[in-house]
């Protein structure tokens, strides 16, 4: 069995004295562990060395994109006999080879074990180009690296992702050098903050007036409109403001200066960003607008990886800790992110923004997926397509009116006859206002008709107590009258005793 091994000088062939080795994977390492080892199982058959670093290149460049090189062509045919069977650190060399130059390739773990123990001793196993191994590894590398990131197209969105980033950090900045402008020239002239409130044209007006006294000789036509200038003028003279020195109106100035420059850079960042966005991602471009588009791709991180993106992970870009934080508290999702500022779900009125984001969000996808992976030619046809169609679907949102509760096609649809008010009328008759009166049969009653009246339950219970309490009051009385009895009985006794004593 030969074995194929690329290297940074050249591609070596080697042969493997016993296949045997190779049965057990556990134990494959154990005979190359050492260079002696290795050296006794495997003999250098042959070494096609590289006469550049740019042969080496477009070697190494050929393999990763599954092309065969003239060079591995050469080193094949001219030493590998018919039905031998070459090992190959890659599956896709293997295949290459197979189809190529009709070779039986080998690749699996034990392989890999083998692989690893000429890797660990490359420098031994090669002898004699063991000096320019050295030599071509550094330099290998280095052009390999330049070769990747020239010609790799997800370098190109860098431009874009840095440019809107720093697009962002210009606002920031902007808006903190303005808000000193206005605070710190405010103590002098502080009626001029409400009047001007554009920022450009703020800091224009403090650098040509300087002290608020020089406001009226001072023309102002060409940064402001007459009736604005006529009110300054006559702020400026009745202004409440405090007096300040000329070192600091010359800082001021100097401020303002500043704030000029950067809003004049800032407009041509924005123009660079709009070029590049309209040649990068044309159709994305249509569709949400430079800024949204290139904060899309800035935070995905390539144009590439937002085309990997479903259309549900496109709609909540830059909403994460707001999803994430509404799965843990059980509440409701967020229904966009970054592509809320997008133009269509703006004009969108409030119940149809997230339906409109969701149909965004799908349209971006695909727009995106169309500029990261097909030709140029195709220009920004589909999300100028992909455009109208979603204006028309919120004109037609918009303009259909409202649904009625369980209609459609899972309601019952009932079509309501129109009422009618009925001529005759109803008068209320009040003898039915009191319940009539039931009859109770008396014991009259039940001698005439020859029925008995049944006893309402009350009355029974009345009579059963009472006949309990006749009972107990005749046996209360019987016991009196015992005992009175009694009582005779004994005083009639005791009177015959006496009389008995007095005849004795």
């Amino acid at each position: 069995m030969l074995v194929l091994f690329e290297t940074p000088a050249g591609l070596a062939l080697f042969k493997l004295l016993d296949e045997k080795k190779l049965k057990n994977v556990d134990d494959v390492w154990g005979h190359f562990e050492t260079a002696q080892k290795a050296q006794k199982n495997l003999e250098l058959v042959s070494f096609k060395k590289f006469k550049s670093t740019a042969e080496a290149v477009e070697t190494a460049n050929s393999l990763i994109e599954g092309k065969m090189h003239k060079s591995l062509k050469k080193l094949l045919k001219s030493n590998v006999e018919e039905g031998e069977k070459i090992a190959v650190g890659d599956t896709k060399l293997g295949n290459l080879i197979k189809e190529k130059l009709a070779l039986p390739c080998v690749h699996n773990s034990a392989i890999d074990e083998l692989m690893r123990g000429i890797r660990a001793h490359v420098t031994d196993l090669l002898g004699e180009h063991k000096a320019e191994l050295n030599a071509m590894n550094l330099a290998v590398a280095h052009s390999l690296g330049r070769y990747k990131v020239k010609f790799n197209p997800e370098k190109i969105d860098t431009m874009i992702v840095q440019a809107v980033s720093l697009l962002d950090d210009l606002d920031k900045e902007l808006n903190n050098y303005v808000m000193r402008v206005r605070e710190w020239y405010g103590w002098h002239f502080p009626e001029l903050g409400k009047i001007i409130q554009d920022h450009q044209a703020f800091a224009k007006i403090v650098k040509e007036v300087g002290m608020r006294q020089n406001a009226v000789n001072t023309d102002l036509s060409a940064i402001l409109p007459e009736e604005l200038e006529s009110k300054l003028k006559e702020e400026a003279e009745i202004s409440m403001g405090t007096d300040i020195s000329d070192i600091d109106l010359l800082h001021i100035r100097a401020l303002c200066d500043q704030v000029l420059e950067l809003t004049q850079y800032r407009a041509q960042l924005f123009d660079y960003l709009k070029n590049r966005m309209t040649a990068l991602a044309p159709n994305l471009t249509v569709l949400l607008g430079e800024l949204v588009g290139a904060r899309l791709i800035s935070h995905a991180g390539s144009l590439v990886s937002l085309a990997k993106a479903p259309a549900s992970t496109v709609q909540l870009l830059g909403a994460e800790k707001a999803l994430f934080r509404s799965l843990k508290m059980k509440k409701d999702t967020p229904k966009y992110g970054l592509i809320y500022h997008a133009q269509l779900i703006t004009s969108a009125p409030p119940k149809l923004k997230g339906k409109m984001a969701r149909k965004l969000a799908s349209k971006s996808a695909l727009a995106a997926r169309i500029d990261a992976l097909t030709d140029e030619s195709k220009g920004p046809e589909i999300g100028i397509e992909s455009r109208a169609w979603l204006e028309k679907v919120l004109r037609e949102e918009q303009e259909r009116p409202a649904k009625r509760i369980g209609g459609g096609k899972g309601g019952s649809s009932h079509k309501h006859e129109k009422y009618h008010f009925k001529s005759e009328t109803y008068e209320y008759d009040t003898a039915f206002d009191a319940p009539k009166e039931g009859k109770r049969k008396t014991f009259r009653d039940e001698e005439e008709g020859g029925t008995k009246a049944k006893k309402p339950k009350m009355e029974m219970k009345e009579e059963e107590e009472e006949a309990q309490e006749m009972e107990v009051e005749q046996v209360a009385e019987e016991g009196k009258k015992k005992k009175k009895k009694d009582k005779k009985k004994k005083s009639k006794g005791g009177e015959g005793d006496e009389e008995d004593e007095e005849e004795e």
